[in-house]
């Protein structure tokens, strides 16, 4: 995200990027932010201001502005406390079950592991001396 912009602006770069079509941008970026559970007083503030768990729906919010069918999150919980990783897990949840989003995540954290629908362990494979 570029710090210098607020939330609803990032989101909105992100359509803009996208070349999206949508009449009322910064209303759409207020709807996603809400779904990501951010209250619309959110939008006009910088997202230095915001908190990790803010910064990180606002990450997610802008993800969604142009529907991708997939999402890779590479460790979106890493600067969280318990419960705001919950709660991110959670509106990841919902995306996957409820919008049929692939979202995959990129995690050290066991806690991640243990809520998650399928895990692929990624390991160093030693390669043979072919001499």
């Amino acid at each position: 995200m570029l710090p210098f912009m607020t939330a609803s602006e990032n989101i909105i770069l992100s359509m803009d990027a996208n070349g999206l079509k949508i009449k009322n941008k910064k209303e759409k970026a207020i709807e996603l932010m809400e779904k990501v559970g951010l209250k619309e007083t959110y939008a006009d503030r910088k997202v230095l201001r915001l908190s990790g768990g803010e910064q990180q729906r606002v990450a997610i919010a802008r993800s969604l502005s142009y529907n991708p069918k997939m999402i890779i999150a590479d460790e979106p919980t890493g600067n969280l406390d318990k419960q705001t990783e919950t709660e991110i897990l959670d509106i990841f949840k919902k995306l996957a079950h409820e919008e049929n989003k692939c979202v995959i995540i990129v995690t050290h954290s066991q806690n991640v592991c243990d809520t998650v629908d399928f895990i692929y362990d990624l390991k160093k494979v030693k390669e043979k001396n072919n001499k």
